[in-house]
């Protein structure tokens, strides 16, 4: 092969290997562009919620609340916002919480009372009355009845013969409050055990109650299932309060048994 031949294919090889190269450092040295997708983030509004979990009775403080942002279309009727009560966390220092709050939830003006009420008559609907009785361990379900719960309140009263009389005379009422003391047992352990429970209950029911504390040997809780709580709880045993013919009487209780004064043929 001639030698001027020769040169020229050098040269070519050469060149193609040279433009290579310069390709591929070209090729490593570009950067690559990567477009983000844009979110819109939807308005917040800043809502006062429960910064713990308030149990039934408690006051609230600056510790036990706090602002979190809340999505605007997610804003509910009665939410406490720092647009409508930019104050609300020093307004309601010392309130009482009506009903159970938990950590997260926001509060609202239907769960707490004011500062100034007294906690039981502020956990009182309008129209009830508080009235407390005594329990025990085997009277009060063995400890396992807390505030909110619903119960049935049985009587149990001495017979005839030795026998005893079991009547239901409160029906699905709700336990305000429990007295509860720290009882320990012989092997160490400590057990919380209610002594008075605190009941919801309506002017008559209180009434009821209070001939039944006079006449029954013991008052018995049975505790109710919380699917109960929307079934109706004004029952009670009105015929301890009236006579046959539904008209009221007086009665004098005397050894667990009613003496009915004013009734037809009481005196005979």
């Amino acid at each position: 092969m001639k030698p001027a031949r020769i040169i020229i294919l050098a040269v070519a090889v050469l060149s193609a290997g040279g433009a290579g190269y310069l390709a591929l450092q070209l090729a490593r040295g570009k950067s690559v562009v990567q477009s983000e997708p844009v979110v819109e983030r939807e308005p917040t509004v800043n809502v006062l919620v429960a910064t713990q979990s308030l149990p039934v009775g408690s006051r609230l403080n600056a510790g036990s609340l706090g602002w979190s942002a809340w999505p605007q279309t997610g804003i509910a009727e009665g939410f406490i916002t720092d647009q409508n009560r930019p104050d609300a966390v020093e307004k309601l220092e010392g309130a009482v919480v009506r009903m159970p709050i938990f950590k997260g939830e926001p509060i609202r003006q239907e769960k707490v009372a004011d500062s100034s009420s007294k906690i039981m008559s502020s956990l009182l609907p309008a129209g009830k009355r508080a009235v407390s009785t005594e329990i025990s361990v085997a009277t009060g379900a063995g400890g396992f009845i807390l505030p909110n719960d619903r119960v049935d309140v049985i009587m149990v009263r001495p017979g005839d013969a030795d026998m005893k009389i079991t009547e239901t005379i409160l029906s699905n009422v709700r336990v305000l409050a429990i007295d509860q003391q720290i009882e320990e047992k012989d092997d160490g352990s400590k057990t919380v055990v209610g002594t008075t429970a605190t009941l919801e209950l309506t002017p008559d029911q209180a009434k009821v109650i209070t001939v039944a504390q006079q006449m029954a040997e013991r008052l018995q809780l049975a505790l109710r299932s919380v699917a109960d709580a929307q079934e109706q709880d004004t029952e009670a045993a009105d015929y301890l309060l009236s006579g046959g013919d539904g008209a009221p009487i007086i009665q004098v209780i005397k050894s667990g048994e009613i003496v009915k004064s004013n009734s037809p043929g009481a005196n005979q």
